[in-house]
C-alpha cells in the first residue's frame, strides 16, 4: 500500500515553493511593470491638469466681462437673481474655453462674499458666503485674479465623505471698481474622477490594441496632506496614500514612487506635484497588474 503520509509530506514543501514563486512573480510584476508605468501615468496626468487650468485661465476674463452689464443695470444683481442665472449660462456658452472647461460650478459672488447664483442644479450654493467659508478667496475684491483651495460644503462632489474645492476667481469690475467676482472651479473628488476616467480610457484603448489585460488603477489628489479620490474610489486607498506620502518628499518636477500593500494587494504608487493646481497639490496614481 502507498504511504500517503510520505506523499503528503513531500507535497507540503512543493506547494510552499509554488506559493513563494507566485508571490515573487507578483512582486516582480509590480516593480518591473506597474511602477515604471505608474510613473508615466502620473506625469501625463500632471500635463492634463495643466491643460485644464489653462482653459479656465484663458476663458474667465472674457466671461467676467460678459457679467459686467449686471452691475450697470438700474436693478442690482441681488434683486434679479433669475437674470443672474441666465447671464451665467450665457457667459459660459459664449466663451469656447469655458464651454469645454472641466469645472463643476460657475458662480457670481457679490462683493460681500454672498453667492448670488451658481449653475448647479439644484443651486445649493446660492445664498452661502464664500468669504466666510474660504477667507483667502476674498483677495479677489482687491482686483486680483485669485486661485485658492478651500472647502464649501455646498460645492462638494461626493456625499458622505469630506471634500474640498479648487477655486479660480476673477474680479467683475465696473468703472474701475470691483463689484463682484466670477468664480469657477471643481471639487477635488470630482476632479479625481475626471483624471481617473481619462487614464482608464487610455488604458482600455491600449489593452484592446495589445490584446492584453487592463491593469487596476486609481487616481487621487493630495492637497496639503488631505487625500481625495473619486466618489466611488475606496477610502482605504486614500488612507494608505496619506500614510505613505508626505509632500516634502515629492520635489518639484520629480516623480516620487514606491510599492505599497493595500488589503493584501501590492500596488505601485507614483506621486508628482501639480503646480498649476496649487503649491501644495500633487497627483497620485495607484497601479496593479491584473
Amino acid at each position: 500500500m502507498e504511504d500517503m503520509t510520505s506523499t503528503t509530506g513531500h507535497a507540503k514543501p512543493f506547494l510552499a515553493i509554488i506559493a513563494l514563486t507566485l508571490i515573487t512573480s507578483c512582486q516582480n510584476s509590480v516593480r518591473n511593470i506597474s511602477l515604471p508605468r505608474a510613473t508615466k501615468h502620473v506625469s501625463s496626468l500632471v500635463e492634463v491638469a495643466k491643460g485644464d487650468v489653462a482653459e479656465v485661465r484663458a476663458g474667465m476674463p472674457t466671461g467676467s466681462q460678459l457679467l459686467e452689464p449686471l452691475y450697470r443695470s438700474s436693478t442690482a444683481p441681488k434683486d434679479d437673481l433669475e437674470k443672474v442665472r441666465a447671464t451665467l449660462t450665457r457667459a459660459r456658452e459664449r466663451v469656447q474655453d469655458l464651454r469645454v472647461a472641466k469645472s463643476t460650478f460657475f458662480a457670481l459672488v457679490d462683493v460681500d462674499g454672498t453667492i448670488l447664483r451658481s449653475d448647479r442644479v439644484p443651486d445649493v450654493m446660492a445664498g452661502k458666503n464664500l468669504w466666510s467659508a474660504v477667507p483667502a478667496a476674498a483677495q479677489v475684491t482687491q482686483g486680483k485674479v485669485t486661485s485658492v483651495s478651500g472647502s464649501l460644503a455646498e460645492a462638494s462632489g461626493v456625499k458622505g465623505r469630506v471634500d474640498a474645492q479648487w477655486f479660480w476667481l476673477v474680479p467683475v469690475t465696473v468703472d474701475a471698481k470691483v463689484r463682484g467676482a466670477y468664480v469657477t472651479g471643481w471639487s477635488w473628488s470630482a476632479y479625481a474622477y475626471r483624471l481617473e476616467t481619462a487614464l482608464r480610457n487610455d488604458l482600455k484603448t491600449t489593452a484592446r490594441n495589445e490584446q492584453s489585460k487592463e491593469p487596476l488603477t486609481y487616481v487621487y489628489l493630495d492637497v496639503a496632506g488631505a487625500v481625495y479620490g473619486a466618489p466611488v474610489s475606496p477610502e482605504v486607498n486614500a488612507s494608505a496614500i496619506r500614510k505613505a506620502v508626505t509632500l516634502e518628499r515629492v520635489t518639484n518636477d520629480q516623480v516620487w514612487s514606491t510599492v505599497i500593500e493595500i488589503t493584501g494587494r501590492e500596488y505601485a504608487l507614483a506621486v508628482k506635484r501639480a503646480p498649476d493646481l496649487g503649491d501644495n497639490v500633487a497627483i497620485a496614481v495607484l497601479r496593479s497588474e491584473t
